[in-house]
């Protein structure tokens, strides 16, 4: 990295990458990973596609062609350096529902060489000040839908613009120059984004990832796992605010000359409609996601699907085989890290392997360590360890030292590396449970629950105990009338599970705690049980 290559004025994001010593190993050893040392990847994102092709549509709304978006992205760009006085270098908050303007906005921020701090339109106050102090941000671009928050949070020196309403300055009502905007020739490695981790442990971190990675999260699982066509119409539920969605929603259509489906309300009952509907033929959701379509999936047309994507929390065998018998579609099982960008073990088509996560992505190396760094036999449980051409990059922040060790990213999931080289989730390093001296992965009893026919959604925690030190709790959701027989259910996990497996404790609930993207909190469990119906 050759500081003086940067095209950043701002220099704040370079200025508080970790020291050089903290990074991780990077590998490029595919040549499409061979970047030039001058790249924006907003431009290259928007380079080739003819200007005639789509590339965004919505449920109501006209659709969008690139030669569009490139003009639209392009005035943006002209009222960021101008109108609103940003330079290379500074950050820019995006807030806003998924839509094809938000999309329009992140590209334009990159393109004008800044930084995009990309946040979720459900983050309130508090969280919305807590970034901008970590960023230093003083520039943001918001849905007007979605500012009385931002304004809530009463942030020293931040400049909003709004997008989307009535006044005349609209962002988008402003006038501003028709001509092409001549992209920043930003450096490869200038930061481009900042992605913000959920902060549910703690402060959160902010993980800086460079133009080149953008273009590597496309150029490794997109190309290689996906493998997308220009006719491919992409659509999902993770919002832009979570790297999942920017890559599966932006990055990996327009790196391939396609079009997705910007939803911004992408819950099942939506997510099936808009299948049938507008043809989609490569889905982004979660494992719960999934589950929660099965029900409803035989009354809609999903023959358009060919990829259906799964990540964010762990894919349950049973899920899979259940998706798979009714749709005749195989999930794409993944791991990605917001440290990391995007999924960096996958396997599609006939290489997947149900009830695990799959093999390192072309570009990517795994493998499983003790916590000493030490790489444990296969068929052992241990640290899951990867590297590649992206890698873990905190905003001033100590933990980075905990993220990467000896050049290895540790993502904190304990894996098992079997001997023909798949790699099978166990748990996250926090969410074994150790009873009586038992190691107990909470996601292997979830499974187990899931398996029977009345139980529709499943959490496993451990509970601390003074005999045992923890002790295993399941909260469980059921199918509509089925009857909640705490005993029965256990016995069910007995029949599947060696029985010290078997949770001394069953809830029962009408929902279980997820993030806006359906991702399990289970942390939100790990307290006291006082509701529900419990059986011993």
């Amino acid at each position: 990295m050759n500081p003086r290559a940067t095209a950043h004025v701002d220099t704040f994001a370079r200025d508080h990458l970790p020291p050089p010593g903290q990074w991780p190993e990077l590998r490029f050893d595919l040549p499409e990973l061979r970047y030039p040392d001058r790249l924006n990847c907003a431009a290259e994102l928007l380079h080739g596609p003819p200007a005639g092709r789509p590339v965004f549509h919505t449920p109501d709304g006209p659709t969008w062609t690139y030669g569009a978006l490139r003009s639209r992205v392009d005035r943006l760009a002209h009222l960021l350096t101008g109108d609103l006085g940003v330079v290379p270098g500074n950050r820019v908050l995006l807030r806003g529902p998924t839509t094809p303007w938000l999309a329009a906005c992140w590209l334009a921020v990159l393109k004008a060489g800044a930084v995009a701090v990309t946040v979720l339109a459900q983050q309130r106050a508090h969280e919305l000040r807590t970034i901008c102090s970590i960023a230093e941000v003083r520039h943001a671009l918001c849905d007007v839908r979605a500012v009385d928050d931002l304004a809530k949070a009463e942030i020293t020196g931040l400049r909003v613009a709004t997008y989307g309403g009535d006044s005349p300055d609209d962002l988008l009502n402003r006038p501003a120059p028709g001509t092409p905007y001549e992209a920043v020739p930003t450096a490869a490695d200038d930061v481009a984004l900042i992605a913000f981790t959920s902060g549910t442990t703690g402060r959160p971190k902010g993980c800086m990832h460079f133009h080149r990675d953008v273009l590597a999260i496309a150029d490794t699982f997109s190309r290689h796992v996906l493998k997308p066509v220009p006719d491919d119409v992409f659509t999902g539920s993770p919002p832009l605010g979570f790297t999942f969605g920017l890559g599966g929603l932006v990055v990996f259509p327009l790196r391939a000359g396609a079009s997705a489906l910007l939803l911004e309300q992408a819950h099942p009952p939506q997510l099936l409609a808009a299948i049938a509907e507008h043809r989609v033929s490569v889905l982004f959701t979660a494992p719960t996601a999934y589950r929660a379509m099965l029900g409803e999936a035989a009354g809609h047309d999903l023959s358009s699907l060919r990829r259906c994507v799964s990540a964010g929390e762990n894919l349950p065998a049973a899920t899979w085989n259940a998706w798979h018998e009714r749709t005749g579609l195989r999930i794409i099982n993944g791991i990605g890290a917001t440290e990391l960008l995007h999924i960096f073990v996958s396997a599609a088509d006939e290489h997947i392997r149900p009830g695990t996560t799959g093999v390192p992505v072309p570009g990517w190396d795994a493998r499983v360590q003790d916590a000493d760094g030490t790489p444990v036999p296969d068929g052992r449980p241990g640290l899951l360890a990867v590297r590649g051409p992206v890698g873990c990059r905190y905003l001033a922040d100590p933990r980075q030292r905990d993220y990467v060790r000896d050049g290895w990213n540790i993502t904190g999931d304990t894996y098992v590396r079997e001997p023909d080289g798949y790699f099978r989730y166990v748990a996250r390093a926090d969410d074994m449970i150790i009873s009586a001296g038992y190691n107990i992965a909470g996601p292997e009893v979830e499974d187990a629950l899931l398996r029977h026919p009345d139980v529709v959604e499943a959490a496993v925690v451990g509970r601390p105990d003074a005999a045992r030190g923890q002790v295993v709790v399941a909260y469980a959701v059921l199918r509509e009338g089925a009857e909640r027989d705490a005993g029965a259910l256990r016995a069910f996990v007995k029949s599947e599970l060696a029985p010290f497996k078997c949770p001394r404790e069953i809830v029962f609930l009408e929902s279980l705690p997820r993030t806006a993207t359906g991702k399990l909190q289970r942390f939100r469990l790990r307290v006291p049980a006082g509701t529900g119906d419990e059986g011993g």
